[in-house]
């Protein structure tokens, strides 16, 4: 189900032509769901894309680019459609896709996305992915013991944050059903709640130090 005005809508499978996505998946593929703000995309959401592609062997990672993220200020916010222009800067290659399906679903919160893409792309083998930054305040997220049990999550090493994330509530929470690296790359289609931490070199870009020095 997703979010659409005041009421939930309970979402159809299959791919009616009323809702295009701009993209396709068959069953069987194995596909990342990298959501965020991307308020600007930069080369260390690249890297986390492209070491959960390369880490779990996947045939699409799909960056969903998030109307508003309801954990930070809109006015901090910029434009849809720009944050979506440098999000495909940086989504290199034919694997690499950027994606409104959050506007175009109505979708508030992640949950809610991800139940509408499986029910959309039944026989999808979905991974969440996202940076240890994100873990570390995962346990904010609407629904993140619901998110747990409905896809397998990839964790990717951040600067600064990682140590703090590992011992996170949402760590902690679900430490038994967290799998070793050499496990990584059986985690699509593994059974949730399942997820892996990816620990490798650091890229050291943030968004927010990237808007810091814009505003100077």
């Amino acid at each position: 189900m997703w979010f659409a005005g005041p009421a939930r809508r309970r979402p159809k499978a299959g791919r009616p032509d009323a809702l295009r996505l701009g993209f396709d998946l068959r069953p069987g593929m194995r596909v990342g769901l990298y959501g965020g703000s991307f308020n600007p995309a930069h080369e260390g959401h690249a890297h986390v894309a492209e070491t959960a592609r390369r880490r779990l062997q996947l045939d699409r990672v799909i960056w969903l680019v998030s109307p508003q993220n309801p954990l930070k200020a809109s006015h901090e916010t910029a434009r849809l459609e720009d944050r979506m222009a440098g999000a495909r800067l940086f989504a290199r290659g034919r694997s690499m896709i950027v994606s409104d399906a959050e506007t175009r679903f109505g979708s508030q919160y992640t949950i809610d996305t991800i139940r509408a893409l499986k029910a959309r792309f039944p026989g999808v083998d979905f991974v969440w992915i996202m940076g240890a930054d994100s873990l570390a305040s995962f346990h904010r997220w609407r629904g993140w013991t619901q998110i747990m049990a409905e896809v397998p999550v990839a964790v990717v090493s951040r600067p600064w944050i990682s140590l703090k994330s590992r011992s996170s509530p949402a760590a902690r929470r679900f430490a038994h059903t967290r799998v070793s690296l050499l496990q990584a790359k059986l985690l699509p289609g593994a059974s949730p709640p399942r997820w892996v931490f990816l620990t490798g070199p650091l890229n050291f870009q943030s968004s927010t130090a990237l808007r810091a020095r814009q505003a100077k």
